[in-house]
């Protein structure tokens, strides 16, 4: 689907309102919510494959347990477990922050966050390895991998990172010919003239990382993970109300577990939603209709392969996205190769757009507000060979030698998009129970690739320079 054609969603949650406001009965100082609020769903569907309760659900939880270890920290999770939508469904790749604007947050939590990935994987004997990437460029592309390359040089290193020596690099790299390139991975096509060779490149077993964070959360003083659990309503608190809790400040958060009819209602002190495809749910309730955040939704392919072409490949493998007019540079880094700890080859992703379901042939609205179709993407998770030609075609622009027949469908992801095109910031929103400054509710929007990378530095960020200062502030 041509972007042009995309609907974005920007429904709210409760619209209907089926759940009606319910006092709270507990409180807790952070409630982080993951994986996403809405309808209840069936988990039936592949999940060992783009980020699991998402990744950033975790990471923000437990560094709230590790800042904070005597204050209640919950992560609430929808699924039965974690990583169940984007962080499962993605390249394991750990990035090493070559591709978006310096300042941005993308590029500087990309930066922090590899550190902290590698650091963990260390400690806690998380399987990842550095296999280096390549980012290949025809002679056209030149100019691309260039400018890479000159950006990477005048990177410095972002907050939070350790003292270093004037002669440490935060982003080595190297600008080398197509002849050089072909030392290393002998199966590209001859026409490659130029690549950018980035040495911390890395892939990391997901699973594991994201088991370490669960274990970490739950062996905590105050930690808990709440599964099979999905946010229904949120609210300011009306602190006018009758209630034991009258003076405090903070979100009412309406949770149901699996499918009982009657849930519970929480006193969240600090809310922090990082509920991934569905984030733009939570704020949009709060707002008027026309102030409210579309969410776009990127279907990606990946394809498994075996067969001629890539008989010597021990290196992960980029093309130079599509630039210019009307192309997605931000929105999809190109078919890639990658690999896996075992060693197999997939390529991927692709990019496909895909909108909600229109009630009808005429519907052209911009925008569906329907709540019912909230998670419409997961009747996109099928994997399909309706993809496999074209992303032969644009694999065999950079290693001619794969054969279509080697190709099979493996698996397929959803990405949260806020745009359509151009670059868009991972995007931390801040909303306030009070409409001032009590009450903080987080809200972290438009978290796709890095995301994994990014995972701890966006906790970091989340917990160190966000809640922390706010609570700084309330107290003086």
């Amino acid at each position: 689907m041509a972007a042009t054609n995309v609907r974005g969603l920007v429904a709210a949650l409760n619209a209907t309102g089926c759940f009606k406001y319910k006092s709270p009965d507990a409180v807790v100082d952070f409630l982080v919510v993951g994986g996403g609020p809405s309808r209840a769903i069936s988990t039936s569907y592949r999940a060992d494959a783009h980020l699991r309760l998402g990744v950033v659900g975790l990471a923000v939880a437990q560094r709230l347990s590790e800042r904070f270890p005597t204050k209640s920290t919950y992560l609430v999770e929808r699924h039965s477990r974690a990583g169940e939508e984007t962080s499962s469904r993605n390249s394991e790749v750990v990035h090493a922050g070559l591709y978006y604007p310096p300042q941005s947050l993308k590029t500087q939590l990309c930066l922090r966050g590899r550190h902290l990935v590698y650091e963990r994987c260390d400690k806690y004997n998380i399987p990842y390895r550095k296999t280096g990437k390549l980012v290949v460029a025809h002679e056209h592309q030149r100019a691309y991998v260039e400018n890479l390359f000159a950006k990477a040089r005048q990177l410095s290193w972002p907050k939070h990172s350790p003292p270093r020596g004037a002669e440490d690099q935060v982003l080595p790299v190297s600008l080398i010919s197509g002849a050089q390139a072909r030392e290393l991975e002998p199966d590209l096509s001859p026409d490659i003239t130029a690549a950018l060779w980035s040495p911390e490149t890395g892939i990391v077993d997901s699973h594991s990382f994201m088991e370490s964070l669960e274990k970490d959360i739950s062996e905590s003083e105050a930690g808990e993970l709440v599964f099979s659990t999905r946010v229904v309503r949120v609210d300011p608190y009306k602190s006018k109300e009758i209630s034991r809790l009258s003076s405090e400040e903070g979100w009412v958060v309406q949770t149901v577990t699996e499918n009982a009819e009657q849930g519970d209602s929480l006193l969240a002190r600090t809310f922090i939603n990082a509920s991934g495809l569905s984030a733009n749910l939570i704020p949009n309730s709060l707002l008027p209709k026309a102030s409210r955040i579309p969410m776009f939704f990127g279907r990606g392919s990946y394809a498994a392969y075996s067969g001629p072409g890539i008989s010597q490949v021990s290196r992960l493998i980029y093309p130079c996205p599509e630039t210019g007019p009307n192309k997605h540079a931000f929105q999809s880094l190109g078919t890639h190769l990658t690999l896996d700890l075992q060693g197999k080859v997939r390529f991927g992703p692709d990019l496909e757009w895909i909108s909600p379901p229109s009630q009808a042939a005429a519907d052209a609205s911009e925008y569906d507000f329907n709540e019912e179709n909230a998670d419409f993407w997961r009747k996109h998770l099928k994997p399909s060979d309706s993809r496999l030609e074209e992303m032969h075609r644009a694999v065999t622009e950079y290693l001619p030698g794969v054969s279509f027949e080697g190709f099979r469908p493996d698996y397929v992801g959803i990405r949260p998009k806020l745009v359509l095109s151009g670059f868009q910031d991972f995007t931390i929103r801040k909303d306030y129970a009070d409409g001032s400054r009590r009450g903080l509710m987080v809200s972290l929007m438009g978290i796709e690739s890095p995301g994994l990378t990014s995972s701890l530095a966006i906790a970091e960020h989340v917990v160190d320079d966000v809640i922390e200062l706010e609570h700084i502030h309330i107290s003086q």
